[in-house]
């Protein structure tokens, strides 16, 4: 016979438990409030009452990050496995419901977010109206597991055998300018010539400068005169002729204040996933917009977008 919990004995709340987790996986109070939506205040309180609870000091600041305390540690792993189990009750609670009407969260780069997903988002409101819409828009590959979206259109090809995903026609993407930038520091007619030109880059910038390389392009670090993090930024510098940039083929070519500006050379290329949880996928509402996304994607796969 299965032994009954003293459910007397947990006493902890688990919003606090999950502050306290969040708080030291990200390393700073700041971090954890960004990451768990809430105000910073507001999560320092849940951490400061489960210490209380608890009676023992979870972090100590180590310059300008939390760390650890031993108490922490031998506590941390224990809370970690609560919220893979809090994680698995709500993704098989997902995977159940029939209902149409509700939200879906649907996870793309910043680029994509920003120019590829807003009709589709409209053609899906106007199909399915009681469906809700959020869109997360990261560079950073969303945490499905941990329902930081439902459904995440990828550039590389999942690994997670939990996830269920479809493959794309592969995306292309050119260097683009306006051409206030490429009368001032053109022309750009051979590959030779881009030894001088000036590109705008991206925070780790040292696979791109390596992918240019590869297609014949005697560029170097010191080539990237603007960097940012952010790709949105990066277009926008674009477009306003500071430099040469990056874009997908299908958001560069449909901007008329800019041009290729290596027309001569073969687009660059990389994958194009439709991915999601194998146990939200099976919810009704879920599944409906991975099939409208799949069919837009699909679309413009075929040049038809």
């Amino acid at each position: 016979m299965q032994k009954r919990m003293d459910w007397r004995s947990v006493t902890f709340d688990w919003n606090r438990a999950r502050a306290f987790l969040v708080t030291a996986e990200e390393g700073s109070l700041s971090a954890a409030a960004r990451a768990l939506g809430l105000a910073q205040p507001t999560l320092g309180r849940q951490v400061a009452a489960l210490e209380s609870e608890l009676g023992i000091a979870l972090f100590e600041r180590v310059g300008n990050r939390l760390q650890l305390t031993q108490g922490g540690l031998e506590l941390v792993e224990h809370v970690r496995s609560m919220g893979e189990a809090a994680t698995r009750v709500s993704l098989t609670a997902s995977g159940q419901s029939q209902s149409i009407e509700g939200p879906v969260c649907i996870s793309a780069s910043e680029a994509f977010a920003a120019y590829l997903l807003p009709p589709i988002v409209a053609r899906i409101r106007q199909a399915e109206p009681g469906i809700t819409v959020e869109i997360v828009a990261s560079n950073r590959v969303s945490d499905l597991r941990r329902r930081e979206a439902d459904i995440a259109i990828r550039n590389a090809r999942p690994t997670d055998p939990d996830l269920v995903a479809r493959r794309f026609p592969d995306a292309a993407g050119h260097l683009y300018a306006a051409p206030s930038y490429l009368d001032r520091a053109g022309p750009f007619d051979t590959a030779e010539d881009f030894a001088r030109a000036e590109f705008l880059g991206f925070d780790d910038n040292d696979a791109l400068v390596g992918g240019l390389v590869a297609y014949g392009l005697p560029v170097t670090a010191r080539n990237f005169t603007v960097l940012t993090a952010n790709h949105l930024v990066h277009w926008q510098l674009t477009l306003q002729g500071i430099g040469i940039g990056v874009m997908a083929e299908i958001i560069g070519d449909a901007e008329p204040r800019v041009r290729r500006a290596a027309p001569f050379m073969a687009p660059m290329t990389f994958p194009l996933w439709l991915v999601a949880h194998r146990e939200v996928n099976t919810s009704r509402r879920v599944r409906l917009v991975f099939d409208l996304l799949a069919a837009e994607l699909e679309a413009i796969g075929r040049g038809k977008g």
